[in-house]
């Protein structure tokens, strides 16, 4: 007999034991409730969707069993502290993205994004075949958690800014937002980079605390409300080509779960995921056009801009090679994304070049 089945038939054995079943809310008839923290106010296109998303399958998914309540910023703690509160125990779990926690080990990087690194494609198929996965779920158990891809915005864009960036030389100085290792490398060409949580950055652009940052894409930039503060946009980034979203749980209350609700909260993350790049990519379009219509500058990035780009990105990764975990997962990743590069070029790469040189609509 099964548990629901059970408590059913207890019911009915008794007048008290009804009464009981009637006045108890049903969250606390054998409910497990975990409370996700993150990283995103609410409301927040593509990132707040996908926490909301993995938050609307795991309560359907587990028939009412295993129940998350999601927390924005402030609610329980600040937009960077989820990692701390779920490692420690403060809070259930949390969903952000792990290369904000560089601090914590320079290897979540890989689980987010790194400069001129995977596509979205590119990530799934090393962390589902390459053994991503496990190594996410190594590093994670120094810090007490057990972690899971769940979501991806696809490629984001190179920034807004106050005025063109003719140069590489154009970056030093420049007050700009961008976490994780591509910052390090804006940082190697002058820029004063800072990490600044979603829900401050229309506030320090408007201000002028920032002269740039970069957000996710036209579909979430648009919703932040960007546009209203500055006019260029370049829309193609070095820094995160794919960028991966997380949930971390802690690793206790992990394997407190039942084999079942393990389950759930594993394939909740892989259709997170799914769905999250394909909302961002099927909305992103209309919402360039409708940027550019409101005055938007779009550009892209000259060669010496890039290749300045490319030079720091070198250094800032072969940075961290004393550490033999981050060693570990780069030669990991690094072989993955080979692999999977040199089909991917050579069928869906070469594909869509022809199709844009024979129907013109790429």
């Amino acid at each position: 007999m099964d548990r629901r089945s059970f408590l059913r038939t207890s019911a009915l054995g008794g007048s008290a034991a009804a009464a009981a079943s009637l006045a108890t809310p049903a969250l606390a008839q054998g409910t497990r409730v975990l409370t996700m923290v993150t990283s995103w106010p609410r409301g927040f296109a593509v990132l707040d969707d996908a926490a909301s998303y993995f938050e609307n399958a795991v309560n359907t998914l587990s028939g009412g069993d295993l129940i998350i309540e999601k927390k924005a910023p402030g609610e329980l703690v600040g937009a960077l502290e989820v990692f701390d509160a779920v490692s420690s125990g403060q809070a259930d779990l949390y969903h952000s993205a792990d290369y904000y926690f560089l601090g914590q080990h320079p290897g979540y990087a890989y689980f987010t994004a790194v400069p001129f690194g995977a596509t979205a494609q590119e990530l799934t198929n090393w962390y589902l075949h390459g053994g991503g996965q496990d190594l996410h779920n190594e590093l994670g158990e120094i810090f007490n958690l057990r972690s899971f891809l769940a979501g991806n915005s696809g490629s984001q864009s190179g920034g807004w800014f106050r005025s063109e960036i003719n140069s590489a030389e154009d970056l030093n100085g420049l007050k700009f937002r961008m976490p994780g290792l591509g910052g390090k490398v804006l940082g190697k060409l002058g820029a004063s980079v800072q990490n600044i949580p979603g829900g401050e950055l229309y506030q320090a652009l408007s201000s002028g605390a920032l002269d740039g940052l970069e957000w996710v894409g036209p579909f979430a930039d648009e919703r932040a409300g960007f546009q209203e503060v500055a006019k260029v946009y370049y829309t193609a980034g070095f820094h995160e080509p794919g960028s991966g979203l997380a949930v971390g749980m802690n690793l206790d209350v992990y394997n407190s779960l039942t084999p079942t609700q393990q389950a759930i909260i594993d394939y909740a993350s892989q259709a997170t995921t799914h769905y999250n790049l394909s909302e961002t990519l099927a909305n992103n379009g209309a919402a360039l056009a409708r940027l550019q219509a409101q005055g938007v500058k779009t550009l892209q990035f000259s060669d010496d801009v890039w290749d300045a780009f490319g030079s720091a990105s070198k250094e800032v990764m072969d940075e961290n090679m004393d550490d033999a975990l981050f060693q570990k997962i780069r030669a990991s990743f690094e072989t993955s994304l080979a692999s999977s590069s040199s089909w991917i070029q050579k069928s869906d790469g070469f594909y869509v070049d022809q199709r844009t040189r024979v129907l013109g609509n790429g």
